[in-house]
């Protein structure tokens, strides 16, 4: 069973920072697209950022210029960074590890709840 362990959920005002991180066996991390997703109460899962195994990214127009996604070869880990939150931004925020050309996959972590709050 593929484990991704996430972190850096938490309680933060509007205008406020967060990092999120995921981190992932290094046999998945090294060759897989790594996203960040997000679920609020009563809505789908939607694609907040993704980067690939050779850095390039992209992100939902709703988080350009105040989230950055970055990844540590060296930590096989994933990192969401946050700035600027909005409190439509608070969501149960997901890991997930995908390849999807040859051997295919798709694994999830358990996801970590972000607020955003006065």
């Amino acid at each position: 069973q593929v484990q991704l362990v996430e972190s850096g959920g938490g309680l933060v005002q509007p205008g406020g920072s967060l990092r999120l991180s995921c981190a992932a066996p290094r046999s998945i991390f090294s060759i897989a697209t790594m996203g960040w997703y997000r679920q609020a109460p009563g809505k789908q899962r939607e694609l907040v950022a993704a980067i690939g195994s050779a850095g390039s990214t992209n992100y939902a127009d709703s988080v350009k210029g105040r989230f950055t996604i970055s990844r540590d070869s060296g930590k096989n880990t994933v990192f969401l960074q946050m700035y600027t939150l909005k409190p439509e931004d608070a969501a149960v925020y997901y890991c997930n590890a995908a390849k999807t050309t040859g051997l295919k996959y798709s694994y999830w972590g358990q996801g970590t709840q972000v607020t955003v709050s006065s």
